[in-house]
């Protein structure tokens, strides 16, 4: 016999820092909430959207219930993570392993007094080296406290998810879809894109380096003072709210939900004036060759070719064949 669909709203719950917005992201499937080491990044109660053939998890990404502290920022959280409970199916407290704080009880105090069925997630199992500890720290901090069911998790490393989200489904009522399946959130792209925006982004050097030549299939193709440039040019743009939003608003254009919508992307594609030349690098780990069968299907007479040992600029990797291949498609 076939189960019944099922969907409803979850709270995820805890203390700052647990990982709450890393296991939202994960149940998802794409970054939908701020990860950040600085506790409190969360600041809206943000909708993750959770669909499979089973049901859909609306996972409400509450920010951490924490003591009260004398900020104003520190008193809106409180009051957004509290005021997600009464509207929801399921509660899922979220702790980490071989930690239980005063922040925990209040937590799960909060969850006791709203009424609804509570999961506990113990995440960050994967840093706990000596795992005989884990069961005696369960057995603690379970006793006494009713929970619908404990999932010991890791949703870094993706581990016990599975079974986390099938308890959860099982919570739920039997219900259409609350959501389009293909929804992953009930914020905009532009909420989304000024949420990470917002975050102070640093990246060594060395790192970005290794990243912007890891784009090439052959990085020695191209001088390092172009490197040097590059690299330059990416910390100037990064260094300001204003040039990491500009750098997220394009690619949310490309990638990203609104790309589909009125205006977006892929429907202006198609307003394109024949003729039309794309050239794919075959090693592109950016925007993969694969991407072109979407950019055929929007313009069937488009001439789109892929460059075997290329990555993700032709023009620099591959210029005499780029020039050919531009000069061909305009003397046509």
């Amino acid at each position: 016999m076939t189960e019944p669909y099922r969907a409803g709203y979850v709270a995820v719950v805890g203390r700052p820092n647990v990982g709450k917005s890393t296991l939202v992201n994960a149940l998802v499937g794409v970054k939908i909430s701020i990860v950040s080491a600085k506790p409190q990044t969360t600041r809206h109660r943000m909708l993750g959207i959770a669909s499979s053939d089973a049901g859909q998890l609306v996972l409400v990404d509450t920010p951490g219930i924490h003591r009260e502290q004398g900020n104003a920022m520190s008193r809106h959280l409180n009051r957004a993570a509290r005021g997600a409970l009464p509207d929801v199916n399921a509660a899922l407290l979220v702790i980490e392993a071989g930690r239980w704080h005063a922040e925990d009880s209040l937590a799960y105090e909060a969850l006791v007094r709203s009424g609804v069925p509570c999961v506990l997630a113990i995440n960050k199992i994967d840093r706990i080296k000596d795992k005989t500890t884990l069961l005696p720290f369960i057995a603690e901090h379970t006793h006494g406290r009713d929970f619908a069911a404990v999932h010991p998790i890791s949703a870094l490393q993706a581990k016990g998810l599975d079974a986390l989200r099938a308890t959860l489904l099982r919570l739920m009522p039997e219900s259409a879809p609350v959501f389009d399946e293909d929804e992953i959130t009930d914020k905009s792209q532009r909420f989304l894109a000024a949420e990470l925006a917002a975050l102070p982004m640093v990246a060594p050097r060395a790192l970005v380096m290794r990243v912007l030549r890891g784009m090439f299939a052959d990085p020695g193709r191209l001088r390092d003072a172009w490197y040097d440039a590059a690299v330059d040019e990416f910390g100037r743009v990064f260094s300001t709210p204003r040039g990491r939003m500009a750098f997220f608003s394009a690619a949310r254009q490309i990638y990203l939900e609104e790309a589909h919508g009125e205006g977006g992307f892929w429907e202006r594609l198609p307003a394109l004036a024949p003729p039309a030349l794309f050239l794919w690098g075959e090693r592109d780990q950016l925007v993969p060759c694969a991407f072109a069968r979407h950019v055929t299907a929007a313009l069937p007479g488009v001439r789109s070719i892929v460059l075997a040992d290329c990555g993700h600029v032709p023009q620099f990797e591959l210029p005499e064949e780029t020039h050919r291949l531009t000069r061909e498609f305009l003397r046509r």
